[in-house]
């Protein structure tokens, strides 16, 4: 038995999963994996690293919200003496010397539920997609809003909101810390790095449907808690339906009986770069490179985000819910030897990991 206890999600993970379990592995800790169908053998590898294996039943939608949550009720059972609970993606592993640094900041402040760190690409500069992964895990340090999927969370105050909602499709994280926030607990991002993640995205195509499922998530929040004091799903969700919908539309839906002046109206996308270029280089400190091909590709995000928002109103008013949004691959057999800037070996692999951690 431990005071911490560890739930990994993942299907098809492969070889990212045997890093990800063997990151947690000879503390002694209760390791619950929660599979949502691989065909892989992810289960018995799973089992042979000695993790406790939830296979989810898949007659049953399937969202990461609802197997974190079936993980944890393992864990409970399993090990009901773990007051701290670290959850992992299983395309990720844990630095070294996270999980002390976790607990030990939640020891300390009896008022905060949840204790994220920096996550990092494995390899930021693979594809851009990957960079632009990097940069968007690189969030300001203090008491935050949410966090991500890999974060220390108090069992206590983690049960006391009934967990994460496994109807949410995307975006569970926020909407479970805007939960428990509005219980009065809080939420802490540490000056520590805490997990190295493989994205492994390398077509626009994965980029663009990741980006309809944050918008989905935005407008799924907002719906859900757009009237209270917290403002952020709405703040999102009215972005990405403005930039993403209304402001094209208006500019070429009115181009023929304005002699195109309405076209004028395309100069704010711009505007919105710069401003948020200036955001990352002046206020958070980013290289002006980084920060400029950020604002560009986040002025971009906001076409499918907005396909995302209208994705998710449609299924609300014909009452189907939408399906979890795919933009992964499988992971392939060794995923160490792809190209880019990827080690080609074990004993490499392991330096770079040291060298990030």
């Amino acid at each position: 038995m431990s005071v911490i206890g560890v739930v990994a999600i993942g299907r098809n993970e492969g070889e990212r999963l045997a890093r990800c379990l063997s990151s947690v592995a000879g503390r002694g800790l209760t390791v619950v994996y929660v599979d949502s169908g691989s065909s892989d053998g992810s289960v018995e590898r799973a089992r042979s690293a000695g993790a406790e294996v939830v296979e989810l039943d898949m007659s049953r939608p399937f969202t990461a919200a609802r197997a974190r949550d079936e993980g944890l009720e393992r864990l409970v059972r399993t090990d009901p003496e773990a007051r701290f609970v670290q959850f992992i993606d299983g395309d990720c592993e844990v630095c070294e010397g996270w999980l002390d640094r976790a607990m030990e900041a939640l020891e300390q402040s009896p008022g905060v539920a949840v204790a994220c760190g920096r996550r990092r690409e494995r390899f930021p500069r693979a594809t851009v997609y990957n960079h632009l992964a990097d940069m968007e895990w690189d969030t300001p340090i203090g008491e935050a809003g949410a966090c991500g999927g890999d974060a220390m969370m108090r069992v206590d105050a983690f049960r006391e909101v009934d967990g994460y909602d496994p109807s949410i499709i995307a975006g569970e994280e926020p909407e479970l810390c805007l939960r428990l926030r509005r219980k009065g607990w809080k939420v802490l991002r540490l000056d520590a790095d805490m997990t190295i993640h493989d994205m492994d995205m390398t077509r626009f195509g994965q980029w663009w449907k990741r980006s309809v499922r944050a918008g989905h998530a935005y407008a799924e929040g907002s719906a859900m808690h757009g009237g209270g004091p917290e403002r952020h799903f709405v703040r999102e969700t009215r972005s990405a339906a403005f930039w993403g919908l209304l402001v094209p539309a208006a500019a070429l839906g009115l181009a023929w009986p304005t002699w195109g002046l309405s076209l004028a109206l395309l100069a704010g996308y711009p505007l919105l770069y710069l401003r948020t270029r200036r955001y990352y280089a002046s206020r958070r400190g980013w290289p002006a490179a980084d920060a400029g091909r950020n604002a560009a590709w986040i002025v971009l995000a906001k076409f499918p985000q907005a396909l995302g928002v209208c994705r998710y109103w449609l299924g609300r008013l014909s009452g189907r819910r939408s399906a979890v949004i795919e933009h992964r691959s499988p992971a392939p057999a060794d995923p160490l030897a792809a190209p880019g800037d990827r080690p080609a070996s074990g004993p490499v692999a392991i330096a770079r990991k040291q060298e990030i951690c």
